[in-house]
């Protein structure tokens, strides 16, 4: 193979896509072993190619998650001429933002949560501008304004803007103490804040407040999870999925509530408490606050592109401006905001692609979730609330593992894999792809011949 190709590696587990002649050892997004990855049909594509028909001389890029990294490397890959900007607000490389709780439970180093080394952005040519913000967006010139009153023009411009925590308007959510973890910064805090037997209170019973439960208990802090609704990850599980995933989690010494109302966050200057409605008062000595996020749109919107809960864009990724595309967690596509890793890595890969001349759409991603960190194996996929007039669900517990199906139609189109997810891969195969699920239906096969037929799929 010439020595500027590489191969494209996609993790069978979650769906992330390595580049490099070997696949790594662990999945960064989900923990998969090596030989859980598989090799793309598009196994050979050079590093290098022609430069596109229409010409970059300067491409920018805002923000330096995942989608922004992937829409720079995509930029490279399509012009090898044109003058690459990333620009980061943050002062650390950029980094596996999904793995903070991985960093939190002790699981990797702060110098493995890198995407890449500082190196690796000379190689590639791509100006890396760290602890920058843009302030001002002319889309007339073309050009990005900055607070120290510098400028920086563009030909293509990608906003891969992000999201911000929401942080509920609680009284004394502004105390010491009080947090939220998005970023390096966040955890750092919380490695120094939560030492062994400190009370810690996490407010929010989805996948990130439940990962960060599990890490600083597994650092010997004493923790609470709150959550509003009547169970668990009401976003990934139904109730009686949710009900068995309670119970392993307060088996791992993480007190659970749910159906909870806060009234304040007590305290002085510091966080003391957390007092309910009811009026019972929760000891406190930290609260991390995870209440889902808002996208990081106010620069779209000031320079007039449109938006609605995201940065509108169409199946190109392309904005309502002809030069601007945006991916990841500010981008809305069809209705959608996905705010997941592998949606953002393929959504900034297409971004930069268009960007930069080539052709290339996204399409639309079932939601899917994995849980790290607690160890105990979840996944699901699409829908999981059927609809009773349309939707067929079948579920079935076997060996102390649940297994949950709905079908559409004769398509697959959810599935919930608690205690075991080997299924996971040939699951997410059949919803994604689409397959003929009308022998499963017309059989009327029961819920644990589904899971056969499934072990059986190739």
């Amino acid at each position: 193979m010439p020595e500027n190709t590489f191969k494209t590696w996609v993790c069978s587990i979650c769906g992330y896509i390595h580049y490099g002649p070997e696949p790594p050892d662990e999945c960064p997004v989900c923990g998969a072993t090596k030989d859980q990855f598989t090799l793309s049909t598009e196994d050979e594509t050079p590093m290098t190619i022609e430069a596109p028909s229409i010409a970059v001389h300067k491409a920018v890029v805002i923000g330096a998650g995942i989608a922004g990294v992937s829409a720079a490397e995509a930029i490279r890959k399509s012009a090898p001429q044109a003058d690459i900007t990333l620009i980061s607000n943050e002062t650390y490389l950029p980094y596996y933002r999904l793995n903070l709780t991985r960093y939190l439970a002790g699981e990797i180093r702060a110098d493995q949560l890198n995407l890449h080394p500082d190196l690796w952005y000379n190689i590639q040519n791509i100006r890396l501008l760290r602890n920058t913000e843009a302030r001002t967006l002319d889309l007339v010139n073309k050009e990005l304004g900055f607070s120290d009153g510098s400028k920086v023009p563009f030909d293509r411009l990608v906003l891969t803007t992000g999201s911000r925590p929401f942080v509920p308007p609680f009284p004394g959510a502004s105390r010491k103490n009080v947090t939220t973890l998005r970023t390096r910064q966040d955890a750092d805090f919380l490695l120094e804040a939560c030492q062994r037997n400190c009370k810690c209170i996490c407010i929010g019973g989805g996948l990130l407040g439940l990962e960060t439960a599990g890490a600083l208990a597994r650092r010997g802090a004493d923790v609470t999870v709150l959550e509003n609704q009547a169970w668990l990850l009401p976003r990934q599980l139904n109730e009686t999925a949710s009900k068995r995933f309670q119970a392993q989690v307060q088996a791992r010494g993480i007190a659970v509530r749910t159906k909870i109302n806060i009234r304040e966050l007590a305290g002085d200057e510091t966080v003391h408490g957390v007092l309910l409605d009811d009026g019972t008062t929760l000891p406190a000595d930290v609260v991390v606050i995870s209440a889902g996020v808002r996208a990081n749109i106010d620069l779209a919107r000031q320079a007039g592109l449109e938006v609605k809960q995201g940065i509108l864009v169409d199946s190109t990724m392309k904005t309502s401006h002809a030069d601007v595309f945006a991916a990841g967690d500010a981008a809305e596509h069809r209705g959608m905001l996905y705010g997941l890793w592998v949606p953002s890595q393929v959504q900034g890969t297409v971004a930069g692609m268009n960007a930069a001349g080539q052709a290339s759409e996204f399409a639309e991603i079932p939601r899917s979730a994995t849980l790290k960190v607690l160890g105990i194996e979840l996944f699901n996929i699409g829908v999981i609330s059927p609809d009773a007039a349309t939707d067929r669900a079948f579920e079935t517990e076997i060996d102390g593992n649940y297994y949950f199906f709905v079908f559409r139609d004769n398509l697959l189109v959810g599935s919930i894999l608690l205690g075991n997810a080997a299924l996971s891969t040939k699951i997410k195969k059949v919803v994604e792809e689409h397959y003929d699920c009308t022998e499963i239906l017309q059989k009327g096969y029961d819920a644990a011949r589904i899971v056969k037929f499934c072990e059986h799929l190739a």
